[in-house]
């Protein structure tokens, strides 16, 4: 009579997978969504010399908790949502100043927060944005940068398939060369995708370039894994894709501090979601941009090593030596 027992193992062991899968999902998506809620937000009020200041001091003394005053002047407040410092400013007596460069998520917020201040003081709010951004303009960054993510993702695990399907792992040529041509197939893709989107946004040199450096750094990081890993790379490279609509597309005070210092600060879909924010809104020289630039470039610097390092790979090495591999021997 056969044995039983192993089938009743496999089939524990898969219910044991498909829990832990739904852990990874909902820590990564539903659990971030979940949990977000204002923490430190850093707004500004900000008024002329003179009694308007006496008002400005008493907004601010009831920061903490959800939001975060800074006391500017009117200059020094725009400077500060220029350089994304803050999120909004509200100039005394009554007008509210946001920017479509800043993450959407963080500038609704904001615009409550100092739409309601504006209120209590007697005042008509008005509101001035900067930079205004379109559906599309805000959409777009974190769009993007998922896309470019995706798609040199499917271009190096087809190189692992194919070459396992031949019988031969591809050499360096190739992976440099499937880096190259998926990071300029890409980038054309999402320069296609902005002008179906919204015609007006900006499509120059800066922008161009920079979705083809983050388009080549996520495809060399990606290959250099799937060469040390095989198809394994992608248990860590497909729900790492997931991180970005739920964990990137916030900005940090409104997430849960766990997902903040776990998720949020290493995640690269952040670095350049809003260093192209920036670069659609006509902010070249805001700080994210330089940021997003010198992290892309690591990436891409790291993941060339790791694709086209002379020698095996570890894991090629170890199925070059497993006990299935026929190994011709001469016969005495």
């Amino acid at each position: 009579m056969p044995n039983r027992r192993p089938a009743g193992a496999f089939a524990l062991l898969a219910a044991v997978a498909g829990a832990l899968v739904a852990v990874v999902l909902g820590f990564l998506t539903f659990g971030a969504q979940a949990t977000v809620a204002p923490d430190g937000l850093p707004i500004a009020v900000a008024a002329p010399p003179g009694p308007l200041q006496v008002a400005a001091n008493g907004i601010a003394s009831h920061g903490g908790g959800p939001v975060s005053w800074r006391m500017t002047s009117p200059e020094e407040g725009r400077k500060l949502l220029e350089d994304k410092e803050v999120y909004g400013v509200l100039e005394l007596p009554s007008t509210v100043v946001v920017s479509g460069a800043v993450n959407p998520s963080g500038t609704q917020i904001a615009q409550q927060v100092l739409t309601g201040a504006a209120q209590a003081t007697g005042g008509t709010p008005k509101v001035e944005t900067l930079h205004p951004a379109s559906v599309a303009g805000r959409t777009a960054p974190l769009a993007l940068s998922a896309l470019a993510w995706v798609g040199c993702l499917a271009a190096g695990a087809v190189l692992i398939v194919a070459g396992r399907r031949i019988g031969r792992d591809a050499g360096a040529g190739a992976r440099f060369t499937q880096i190259v041509a998926a990071g300029a197939l890409v980038t054309g893709v999402l320069a296609g995708f902005l002008k179906l989107w919204d015609s007006a946004l900006p499509l120059g040199w800066d922008v161009l370039g920079f979705l083809f450096l983050a388009s080549t750094g996520f495809a060399a990081l990606q290959a250099g894994l799937l060469r040390l890993l095989g198809v394994r790379a992608m248990a860590i490279l497909g729900p790492l894709y997931l991180v970005a609509p739920a964990v990137a597309g916030q900005v940090p005070e409104l997430l849960n501090p766990a997902y903040r210092a776990v998720l949020w600060s290493w995640t690269p879909f952040r670095f350049s979601a809003e260093a192209l924010r920036s670069l659609l809104q006509g902010v070249p020289g805001a700080p994210d941009v330089a940021t997003g630039v010198w992290v892309l470039a690591g990436l891409l610097t790291a993941g060339l090593l790791l694709a086209l390092w002379p020698g095996r790979s570890a894991l090629q090495q170890a199925e070059a030596d497993t006990p299935d591999r026929v190994v011709q021997v001469g016969v005495h």
